[in-house]
């Protein structure tokens, strides 16, 4: 079918407080010519527009409506319903951003009209020496203490800072208490979903000089009160070729996302159940695909493309590290490999 083709999309450049212009210095994006913080790149937001083929001009929703699962796929509409599933983004944390945490789906459902909840994961691209995250409490804590220490500006003294450098897996399931610490840039991948509660800011004002909107009692509702027993993922190499290095970074029920590393090979592949979404960490390949894989679509540093469920065969040919995220059917052996590697942290 001439409508099922790989489909690039133009990304969305978010400004922000604690952001930055590394996206642009280090060659992930080009930024607004005014020196604007820009604190967020997503690659997948449903309005983000096509920039090539038979829907270019059109978003992502738009295409979404009317493919439905040829785009999506049987088992990302099983999980997530009849709309795009994941949201993949470059953040880039100039200054550490608030303490967060975000719901299970269930909980979502029900409070926030029919929305998802969150769970997502980081992959660090680069850190400042000394640069480190939130990942939970340093002990088993309460929601008495938590509130106790977040109204007395204190709640550095529970969380659990944990250093991070290039390379780094971060799995963040919904509930976890989390913040991003200044000086970091990484590639997240998330449910679909904008329900973000902030727990804590560090006493910080705005601009007007008010406190920043906090949401304690919600936060308080979902999180988790235990230390986070696994905080750095072990990615599992799947394959190791002359052409190309695979390995699964991160699985669950809701993403898997592997890493592939080409040396001027190819890799082939067919997508199934889960529309693909390749993001470019410096690749330069090609994707070719239709019949005799006669056509082809480009990948280069920084930008992404979403496979089509219906795509079928496809042929991956280049070099360098790209990612390549879908979503799982439940016996694939990707995600049984890492879950086997990954049990304390393992959905």
């Amino acid at each position: 079918m001439s409508h099922i083709y790989p489909i690039r999309l133009r990304s969305s450049l978010h400004e922000t407080i604690w952001g930055g212009r590394r996206l642009e210095q280090d060659s992930w994006k080009t930024l607004p010519a005014n020196e604007i913080l820009i604190g967020e790149s997503w690659e997948t937001e449903v309005s983000n527009l096509v920039q090539n083929g038979e829907y270019e001009g059109q978003t992502l929703g738009a295409v979404v409506a009317e493919l439905g699962t040829s785009l999506l796929g049987e088992q990302a509409t099983a999980i997530f319903g009849q709309r795009f599933p994941l949201l993949a983004k470059f953040i880039d944390a100039n200054a550490q951003l608030s303490v967060q945490v975000h719901p299970k789906d269930e909980y979502a459902n029900e409070f926030e009209g029919g929305k998802l909840g969150k769970t997502e994961f980081w992959y660090i691209l680069s850190a400042e020496p000394g640069a480190s995250i939130v990942h939970g409490f340093k002990a088993a804590t309460d929601p008495a203490a938590v509130r106790q220490a977040i109204e007395g500006v204190q709640l550095e003294e529970l969380m659990h800072a944990e250093p991070v450098a290039a390379g780094d897996v971060v799995f963040v399931p919904a509930g976890t208490v989390h913040a991003i610490g200044g000086g970091i840039l990484l590639y997240e991948l998330q449910e679909y979903s904008d329900v973000t509660y902030r727990m804590y800011d560090y006493g910080r004002l705005t601009a007007s000089g008010k406190p920043r909107e906090l949401h304690i009692d919600r936060s308080l509702d979902v999180s988790h009160y235990e230390a986070s027993r696994q905080i750095k993922m072990h990615p599992v190499t799947l394959a190791s070729t002359t052409e190309y290095d695979e390995r699964c970074l991160v699985a669950c029920k809701y993403f898997l996302t592997r890493e592939l590393n080409l040396k001027g090979g190819v890799r082939e592949g067919a997508t199934e159940k889960s529309c693909i979404i390749l993001t470019s960490l410096g690749a330069e390949i090609r994707v070719a695909y239709g019949e005799q894989f006669a056509q082809t679509e480009t990948l280069s540093r920084g930008q992404t493309l979403v496979l089509p469920a219906d795509l079928g065969a496809y042929r991956i040919e280049g070099e360098g590290s790209l990612l390549f995220s879908y979503v799982p059917k439940a016996r694939d052996e990707a995600w049984q490999a890492w879950r086997a590697a990954n049990s304390e942290s393992a959905l």
